[in-house]
């Protein structure tokens, strides 16, 4: 556990590609190791950072060591996620690379095919931003995932969970380890957090008469709205430093916002800009194209564009560069959020992350002060792992039995090992058997 920018993913890499790095050559003749490191991303955006920031620094490793005469094999980095084509898969499938990134759903279905079998030594599995999934559905059905991991490898798989925001600590690390010993890393770390809650009207009673609009900025008209405000100060917010993340709650608003944001801006040069130069922000979220991510990523880091549009597509753990002010609009759906937010701008140790969140209604002003407050004071929400979600443990099961016959009573040793499933009863273990073999209690 330590802050954003701090290099927990690289020191998580550094034992693992140590290890790769003095194994002993294979020879030429002999079949592919497969994989051994597994690096495990919540979001797509990030898998696709870490392998770019991964590559760098492997390819200095060769040149170093070509400049010594020594010789070695080096590790290759390959990546499987939503976005992989399936020419790409293949070749994974032939050429299974040392350390794989990927997506807690990738790993499924990895597990789920032939591809499970370039995963059978691997020895250790990195989860990152391991917070943003132990608290869910999606975390429970990643537990099962790795418990199936450790039955397919030959030995114990070491498990590394990093995270900035998370508490309380002894829960997360009991989603990370399930049944095994684990230890917490968290050393005192002073935060560095510049945070302004901006309401740029005198009067927020006066408004929404004339023309009511939504928090995303619909309706009749704007005459008494807060938005055409908001939009001029972080127009000059942008303005003022070299680049900006902004950060919104919905796809929606993200558009809408990347819009207007472009529209004034251009209002402001006059006709005789060029279309090139009216374009202030670019958005970023789900729904945008790989490339087109990529490309805006690149032209924010490059200093060719001023601002991001973003939702939280760019909120976990991704180097975005130099940014200097996260701007976020209305108040982050949580502590943890926001502080993950803002945690882009002064993405260094030691720097400091300036932001500002902009309300958008009265009852908005209250939730984003209480934030606000709770951020500074570092007091994160307490994350509670899921107990016993029997409808992932229904999906795992028909998919741990799609490529072989399962034992019983190891299928529910395996599911006893991970957190959620801990306390699972025998009853309900064997009700969601019955349940999937077509067995009902009202036919007993």
């Amino acid at each position: 556990v330590a802050p954003t920018g701090s290099g927990k993913t690289l020191a998580a890499f550094l034992s693992a590609i140590d290890g790769l790095l003095h194994r002993e050559p294979r020879a030429p003749d002999a079949p592919p190791r497969g994989t051994s490191v597994l690096y495990v991303s919540p979001l797509k955006a990030l898998a696709v950072d870490v392998e770019r920031n991964l590559r760098s620094p492997l390819v200095g490793i060769t040149q170093a060591a070509a400049r010594r005469g020594e010789s070695f094999t080096p590790v290759t980095v390959g990546i499987r996620s939503g976005d992989t084509s399936q020419r790409d898969r293949r070749a994974l499938l032939s050429k299974p690379p040392d350390v794989l990134i990927t997506t807690p759903e990738s790993l499924f279905l990895m597990l789920t095919s032939s591809a499970r079998e370039t995963l059978r030594g691997v020895d250790t599995v990195i989860l990152d931003e391991i917070h943003a999934v132990a608290g869910t559905k999606r975390g429970a059905h990643l537990a099962l995932s790795l418990e199936r991991l450790e039955r397919l490898t030959s030995g114990p798989v070491r498990r590394i969970g990093l995270s900035a925001t998370v508490r309380p600590h002894e829960e997360v690390a009991r989603f990370l380890a399930g049944q095994a010993p684990v230890t917490v890393v968290a050393p005192p770390s002073p935060s560095h957090l510049e945070l302004d809650v901006t309401v740029p009207v005198d009067d927020m009673t006066q408004l929404h008469r004339a023309g009511e609009q939504d928090e995303d900025g619909n309706g009749e008209g704007d005459t008494q709205s807060i938005w055409p405000f908001v939009e001029d100060d972080v127009i000059d917010r942008i303005l003022e430093v070299r680049s900006t993340i902004v950060f919104c709650n919905s796809r929606g608003q993200a558009e809408r916002l990347t819009s207007h944001l472009n529209e004034r801006y251009a209002a402001r040069l006059g006709d005789d800009a060029s279309d090139e130069e009216r374009v202030l922000a670019r958005s970023h979220h789900g729904s945008v194209s790989k490339e087109q991510r990529a490309l805006v990523e690149d032209d924010l880091k490059t200093g060719r564009l001023r601002c991001v549009v973003a939702t939280s597509s760019l909120e976990l753990g991704i180097d975005m560069g130099a940014v200097d002010l996260v701007v976020q609009v209305s108040s982050p759906p949580s502590v943890a959020s926001g502080l993950q937010r803002v945690g882009r701008a002064g993405h260094q140790v030691g720097e400091t992350s300036r932001g500002v969140v902009y309300p958008t209604t009265r009852h908005d002003l209250v939730g984003a002060t209480v934030t606000a407050q709770l951020m500074r004071e570092g007091r994160i929400e307490r994350l509670s792992v899921p107990s016993n979600p029997l409808d992932v443990l229904a999906q795992q099961t028909v998919a741990a039995t799609a490529l072989e016959p399962l034992d019983v009573e190891e299928w529910f040793e395996t599911v006893r090992r991970s957190a959620p499933y801990a306390a699972l009863p025998r009853s309900a273990f064997e009700a969601t058997l019955d349940l999937l073999a077509g067995r009902y209690p009202s036919d007993a």
